[in-house]
């Protein structure tokens, strides 16, 4: 076969499996055969790169960089929906609707809102050849290689479709692909992602395309712009998109009557939780394109649409019982024990009360009937009180004044809202909490052990510290309850092998209180062992970068009980790290010796990377954030204007990369 039509014949192939199981969900092909098949095309493209093409199924794996993302006026201006919260504001909609139409048959698309981030991509004689971001509805940022990576966007279109056109879509990031990312990201130790919906936006922005290719995201199309002359109804335009190739959601419906519409509201207010994406409420349409253009715009928003917002689902229960949590610093959080409740597609039993001011602003009591919501539609939370059913003698609740564990005094500090339980030494969940941090994946790493596995210890009295676990014996753990021979085998090798973590990670370990990761890293970094941190003055200690007078104090308590000398002393006779491992040097000079400099914005001659290395190299130290302590500020291109100002007040000064160059 001619070399061109095997490699075209090859494309419309890849792309046909594409759409069958991105779009359709329908696979035709193993991903074994159709892996063997890309490979195939990229062998055949290498060797003939005459006949590249942007837009073949090999280059959604990406790779391309864009340092500086350009701004592009959108030939179709991006507007932006009015919403709505009740039925009585999109029956004022219909009525303004029919103002200006007159008493004619009006038709609406109910469509499910997706909470994503908005793209506009543009297609001509068939091809992707632009997308956008929304910005700020006039113009946006150019990501076409980043989202050439998404297998439900296609390259190239199916059927007969128009010449030229823009469509506009949502980019989501589905719940289990969410999940996986951040399962990921807990099990190196990251913190994980806050919500799909700003992961979504974030990876449209990510510099490196290859990263976004990893990424699960998905873009469900809802509105073609520039086509309204060929297309009748916007009905028929979302069933012509899928013929074009488009992944277009199957929930839409066309209403005859605003009661259907109510209907549609009424059905996926419930239903929601059982979709795999992010929503947030119904988008109703004019389904006639003349229609539309006769309503057209306001300033802001199309007339002829507009977005009602679902409530964050709300129910009501019994709150049985306030109980009291201790965590591993000792902080108190009052937990609400429920009647089980139906919630968001989950039964909730708990929920936190945060703490005193909290109880005693929302004046919650024992036996009151509560309501309760998902915040962000997670979190269960109680948002106030049915007072028409709180009983004649129901009393205030009295927030306890000594720790439910120990039975210890409480504190409160001055400007602090939470109570601790200051017997950090004997209170059992605080052992127990400090020791399930020392073991933690982001910490020492050790396996086979948990929290209910670490309480048995305790209450064994084999560890009451993390010290003892390098004690422990093979046959002492065999009896515990769930432990076999090999179960234990595990814990003592994994115990072992904790000895070689390096320094940094077991000053996090330490559970410091304010001591994180990053910070622990910084002061593993400057100090280069415990026992010169340990000898650190107050002064000498706020001068680090970003350490300040809340983490200092905490160290210097920290250092000055007796209890944990012990402790960290008997962690060196077993062979802990408490020294950096020294690298070999790469410094050239000390040109920048005592500076600490913080890089920002986009560079032509050198990337991040490499001037941060450079600034080492010359003696220097690299800032994470702009602090009074920042010497120098190198500033690059879109520098974010909230830095530049922070830089400017604090009078540091600001080296543009040609003064970096001139200064090296």
């Amino acid at each position: 076969m001619d070399v061109f039509k095997e490699i075209e014949s090859l494309r419309n192939e890849l792309n046909e499996h594409n759409y069958n199981y991105y779009v359709l969900d329908n696979p035709t092909i193993s991903d074994y055969d159709f892996d063997i098949k890309l490979k195939h095309l990229q062998d055949l493209e290498s060797k003939h790169p005459e006949f590249f093409d942007v837009n073949s199924p090999t280059q959604r794996v990406g790779g391309a960089i864009t340092k500086n993302f350009n701004t592009v006026v959108h030939e179709h201006r991006m507007y932006s929906l009015e919403n709505s919260y009740s039925k009585e504001d999109l029956l004022e909609w219909e009525q303004r609707i029919q103002k200006v139409l007159g008493d004619v048959p009006v038709q609406f698309v109910c469509e499910l809102k997706y909470d994503g981030a908005s793209i506009s991509i543009s297609y001509e004689n068939g091809k992707l050849v632009r997308a956008v971001t929304r910005g700020d509805g006039f113009q946006g940022d150019e990501v076409t290689n980043n989202i050439k990576t998404i297998k439900s966007v296609p390259l190239q279109l199916k059927g007969n479709y128009p010449e030229k056109f823009d469509i506009r879509g949502e980019i989501v990031l589905p719940f289990a692909g969410f999940e996986k990312m951040n399962q990921e990201l807990i099990e190196i130790g990251e913190t994980p992602y806050s919500n799909p919906r700003n992961t979504a936006s974030g990876s449209l922005k990510l510099q490196d395309s290859a990263e976004v290719a990893k990424r699960p995201l998905e873009c469900l199309l809802y509105n073609f712009v520039g086509v309204n002359s060929v297309l009748e109804n916007q009905f028929k335009a979302l069933e012509k998109a899928r013929e074009f190739g488009f992944k277009v959601p199957t929930q839409s419906i066309l209403a005859n009557s605003m009661d259907e519409v109510f209907e549609f509201i009424e059905k996926w207010n419930h239903e929601r939780h059982q979709l795999p994406y992010e929503t947030d409420g119904v988008v109703i349409k004019v389904n006639d394109f003349f229609q539309q253009e006769e309503l057209g715009f306001t300033a802001k928003n199309p007339r002829w649409a507009i977005a009602y917002k679902f409530k964050a689902e709300q129910v009501s229960t019994k709150l049985n019982e306030i109980t009291y949590q201790v965590g591993r610093t000792g902080a108190i959080t009052p937990v609400a024990n429920l009647e089980p409740v139906q919630l968001a597609g989950t039964i909730v039993k708990r929920a936190s009360l945060h703490n005193a001011d909290q109880i005693e602003k929302l004046d919650i009591r024992v036996n009151d009937t509560v309501f309760v919501e998902k915040g962000g539609e997670i979190i269960p939370k109680i948002i106030g009180v049915n007072l028409d059913e709180r009983s004649a003698d129901s009393q205030p609740t009295i927030y306890i004044h000594t720790c439910p564990e120990c039975n210890t005094e409480l504190v409160r500090k001055d400007g602090e809202a939470q109570h601790y339980c200051p017997n950090y030494y004997e209170c059992p969940p605080q052992i127990i909490g400090r020791i399930e941090h020392y073991i933690s994946r982001k910490a020492m790493d050790i396996d086979g052990l948990g929290g209910e596995t670490i309480a048995l210890l305790f209450k064994n009295k084999l560890v009451e510290n993390y010290a003892d676990l390098y004690e422990l014996k093979k046959e002492q753990i065999i009896p515990l309850e769930r432990m076999a021979e090999k179960s234990a085998d595990n814990l003592i090798n994994s115990v072992e092998a904790s000895k070689q973590i390096p320094f940094e990670r077991v000053l996090y370990a330490l559970g410091i209180r304010f001591v994180g990761s990053t910070v622990a890293k910084k002061l593993a970094n400057h100090y280069k062992s415990i026992d010169a941190l340990m000898l650190a003055k107050y002064d000498d200690l706020v001068n680090v970068d970003e350490i300040g007078d809340k983490i200092a104090l905490s160290l210097r308590s920290f250092f000055k009980n007796e209890a944990n000398l012990e402790i960290i002393n008997r962690l060196k006779s077993y062979g802990i790290q408490f020294e950096m491992q020294e690298k070999e040097s790469t410094q050239v000079s000390d040109k920048f010796a005592g500076m600490i400099m913080v890089v920002s914005g986009k560079f032509e001659q050198f990337s991040r990377d490499e001037i941060k290395q450079k600034i080492e190299d010359y003696g220097g130290k690299n800032g994470s954030s702009i602090t009074g302590k920042t010497s120098i500020v190198i500033a690059g291109a879109d520098m974010g204007p909230s830095k530049l100002e922070k830089a400017t007040k604090l009078g540091i000064p600001i080296w543009s990369e040609e003064d970096f160059i001139n200064q090296l």
